[in-house]
């Protein structure tokens, strides 16, 4: 049975379902979980191009296909990279550019709010 939790906000308890499910595949399927983990670990490292710069990236692109918990979870990734909200509002018009109105509205609610929910101070 789950266990009830209370979370400050959407965006934290988006990230928590994220998580929990995450942590649900890696009992079921520990090796393929463990593969991805290292692969997408590979992926994210700095290199050339800095983590913050792939966190924007992963947001476009999370932006572009409408993966809502993607977009939290890089939305998150690119707040803890430091990123500005003028940064990712530039990332959302770039999206915007190739996805159009479904790109844009994803930024205007779920990105915004996100912005919103992951900046608050914690008490």
């Amino acid at each position: 049975m789950k266990q009830e939790q209370e979370f400050n906000n959407f965006a934290e308890a988006a990230l928590h379902d994220y998580k929990e499910g995450l942590g649900t595949f890696t009992e079921k399927m520990p090796q393929l979980a463990k593969k991805y983990s290292a692969f997408t670990e590979a992926c994210f490292k700095e290199g050339e191009v800095s983590q913050k710069e792939k966190q924007m990236i992963a947001l476009g692109i999370s932006i572009f296909s409408q993966d809502e918990y993607c977009i939290i979870y890089h939305t998150k990734g690119c707040l803890d990279q430091g990123c500005s909200e003028q940064e990712i509002l530039e990332t959302i018009g770039v999206t915007a550019a190739f996805g159009g109105g479904a790109a844009m509205s994803q930024a205007v609610t779920l990105v915004q709010e996100c912005i919103k929910d992951l900046n608050q101070p914690k008490h």
